[in-house]
């Protein structure tokens, strides 16, 4: 008797003691609050994370986010240029010849625990596909990886597309159902970056972005102000740009974007008078 009370003792002890997936989460919140993202017990928090909830969709989030933040940091370099990745010089100074230097803080990445964070984002999306938040966590540090050649960034974005349009999934963002108009902004946000980062191969992928988008739906002024930003910053050709802007004054008179830019454009033809 005295032994199946010991063992009933136990059970209830175990099962006062044992953490939901919650509070792992909570803690692992809390000390990257005090410690940072990749600081001193986040990691050990996150292996007991994983030991206890092995699937668990925050966990791998966490270990994205760790890994993520372990594997990146910030060096100064030297770029001849008067923006890199859409930002300005953190400091400009002049040669021995009176040339302008410009310096930048530009992010590097260590490829081992980059691949690791990418495998734990896999397999959040791979539990929950229909849950933008992993696949933006995705495709945000693959742009912050591939710099100027945003390849593999917009290949994901692309995809993520195509899913949406074949499977027409019910998408969700913290728990919360998205609409279309919220899918549709939030690719508007990741051709804006590629647009912003203003390199060659950055604005190609801004085009087939938008380009993607407006099959779907040929309407769209969002897409439609891309293609003209397109080839009105990145081609220097008014005359395509201004078709485009037109088009959306047509769908949409009086829009801010279109009605500035081609301001723009008819000053600039006054002056090559």
């Amino acid at each position: 008797m005295k032994k199946i009370v010991s063992i009933a003792f136990l059970c209830l002890c175990l099962a006062a003691t044992a953490q939901t997936s919650a509070q792992f989460k909570e803690k692992y919140q809390r000390q990257v609050r005090s410690a940072g993202a990749a600081g001193v017990g986040v990691e050990y928090i996150l292996d007991k994370w994983k030991a206890a909830f092995p699937e668990d969709c925050d966990m791998l989030e966490a270990r994205y986010a760790y890994y993520l933040a372990k594997s990146r940091s910030d060096e100064i370099q030297v770029v001849n240029a008067e923006k890199y990745l859409g930002q300005k010089p953190v400091l400009s100074l002049k040669d021995s010849l009176g040339k302008k230097v410009n310096y930048f803080t530009v992010p590097v990445f260590n490829d081992s625990l980059f691949r690791i964070s990418q495998k734990c984002i896999d397999k959040a999306i791979e539990l929950a596909p229909n849950a933008l938040d992993y696949r933006f966590d995705k495709i945000t540090a693959l742009a912050a990886y591939e710099k100027e050649s945003p390849d593999m960034a917009a290949t994901a974005m692309l995809d993520l597309i195509d899913y949406d349009a074949s499977a027409k999934p019910a998408w969700t963002f913290q728990g919360q159902t998205v609409s279309r108009g919220d899918f549709e902004s939030a690719v508007q946000e990741y051709c804006y970056l590629f647009y912003k980062t203003g390199s060659a191969n950055s604005y190609e992928s801004f085009r087939i972005l938008s380009e993607k988008m407006l099959k779907a739906n040929p309407k769209n002024v969002l897409f439609l102000n891309n293609m003209g930003a397109y080839w009105q910053v990145a081609k220097r050709d008014d005359k395509k740009a201004a078709k485009y802007y037109k088009k959306v004054l047509k769908l949409s008179p009086g829009d801010e974007t279109a009605t500035a830019n081609l301001a723009i454009i008819e000053r600039n033809k006054l002056k090559k008078k």
